[in-house]
């Protein structure tokens, strides 16, 4: 089942369960899926396309988590924590520290880096190989770890 069938079941499920939250959420990832078949002509939802999509969505409520929290809005902060929750649940299983470490350290071998000066190199790998298994700022830091211990 791909992620617009998938987001429709939900959607339904969401109504007759009158979780207003999840509802919202699923209605906002909807309307980018619609959005991004309409931006072109005969556009087709890829899987790594759905995974951008979801990765923005979640990237969004990290940073308004954020600032609600640095305003000490934390009934928003909370809002936008279910929210991210609910996106992450369509996203692939999310790496822990030790997964992530273990995965850049195979690429880091595969492509032959191994010094700081690498990083270049490393960087753009690691981000294709596992977006939307991990954030964007846990790898990079990964990644710079990785190459100074080296």
């Amino acid at each position: 089942m791909d992620l617009k069938d998938k987001i429709n079941l939900d959607l339904k499920g969401a109504m007759k369960s009158g979780d207003k939250v999840r509802l919202e959420t699923i209605r906002s990832i909807r309307a980018l899926i619609l959005e991004f078949e309409k931006s072109g002509k005969d556009k087709e939802l890829k899987p790594e396309d759905e995974i951008n999509l979801l990765v923005s969505c979640a990237k969004k409520r990290k940073e308004a988590i954020e600032q609600y929290q640095n305003a000490e809005r934390n009934d928003l902060a909370e809002k936008e924590e279910r929210e991210l929750q609910i996106i992450q649940s369509y996203l692939p299983k999310q790496l822990n520290e030790d997964e992530l470490k273990n995965e850049i350290k195979k690429i880091a071998v595969e492509i032959g880096t191994s010094k700081k000066e690498d990083f270049s190199k490393l960087m753009p790998v690691a981000i294709k190989a596992l977006k939307g298994r991990a954030d964007g700022k846990m790898i990079k830091e990964t990644v710079e770890i990785i190459l100074s211990n080296n």
